[in-house]
């Protein structure tokens, strides 16, 4: 089962890290080990709580089509490659180990856009 959580959507809880750690509280006392933990959020939250959501073991998701910008105050991120490469770079020097997009996609049981007929 995947489990992924996106604070910050209009209705949803807010993006603090106090409800990104009830979320995670919550799926650990309901799903035990038999979830996979993901974090992303909209907007201006999207680094600061992904970069949480790998603190708390959990993997990341970024891109334009979550937050156009590269966080508060730093103006518009000019692509995905971008995001990307600026989530690995933070996770990289905090000591974390980044997945391939091979190995992303063997965890995530995903085919790949050489193995689907769009």
């Amino acid at each position: 089962m995947l489990d992924q959580v996106c604070p910050h959507d209009l209705g949803g809880i807010d993006a603090s890290p106090e409800s990104l750690i009830f979320m995670k509280a919550t799926a650990d006392r309901l799903l035990g080990d038999s979830y996979r933990f993901s974090v992303l959020a909209a907007g201006r939250h999207q680094m600061r709580l992904g970069t949480m959501g790998a603190v708390l073991g959990g993997n990341v998701r970024v891109g334009l089509e979550d937050s156009l910008t590269d966080g508060a105050g730093r103006g518009f991120a000019p692509d995905n490659a971008f995001q990307v490469a600026r989530i690995h770079r933070i996770l990289d020097e905090m000591g974390f180990a980044v997945a391939r997009p091979d190995e992303a996609r063997i965890m995530l049981d995903l085919k790949g856009g050489d193995r689907v007929a769009f």
